[in-house]
């Protein structure tokens, strides 16, 4: 029997579109782009808007180098598709500063000298501003005391060690970036 027979009845399947119009409000700017289906958010943050803090690491979701705020929470950019955030407020280290005036925990960062290379940085920074608002809402880690009541979160060096643990440093200088959040909190 002839394969091409086999398949002459067959209807050609119809054509999907791959790609979808999403509103996202990224550093305070809303903007409507069409994007690819596959295309996460660190990849649109980088090639559609230019955002180049946010960094591609290990691309799975374990160094954290792509840590972004996503409604205030932080996330590992490389995970997410961009087409599930339809309307979501995204916030980069780049949107964290008031105009010239740093961040708190930016201008920590620089004070504290909590960086070497410079490449986890971005990610390091917008996990911490995160980290601090999950423990001041009052959302546990591995180390809080069991005991814990509700409210705010103490954060003290094995706290913050415990809630940064998901961004990695190839330097080493986490010594630096604890105290550099512990100042902020002080």
């Amino acid at each position: 029997m002839d394969s091409l027979a086999l398949g002459a009845d067959l209807e050609p399947e119809p054509v999907v579109d791959e790609h979808s119009t999403v509103t996202l409000f990224v550093n305070g700017e809303e903007t409507t782009l069409t994007v690819d289906h596959r295309a996460t958010v660190l990849e649109t943050l980088r090639e559609g808007f230019g955002l180049t803090g946010a960094k591609k690491g290990c691309d799975h979701g374990q160094c954290g180098a792509c840590t972004v705020l996503v409604d205030g929470r932080r996330v590992n950019s490389c995970l997410l598709l961009t087409v599930t955030r339809d309307g979501a407020t995204i916030t980069t280290v780049e949107g964290l500063a008031d105009g010239e005036s740093l961040h708190p925990v930016q201008q920590a960062f620089v004070e504290r000298d909590a960086l070497q290379c410079g490449f986890c940085t971005p990610g390091q920074i917008c996990s911490a501003v995160g980290m601090l608002r999950e423990a001041a809402d009052g959302h546990p880690s591995h180390v809080t005391e069991p005991d814990h009541a509700t409210g705010p979160v103490a954060l003290d060096a094995d706290e913050i060690r415990e809630r940064m643990s998901g961004n990695l440093c190839r330097c080493g200088a986490y010594p630096r970036i604890v105290e550099a959040i512990e100042d902020v909190i002080e």
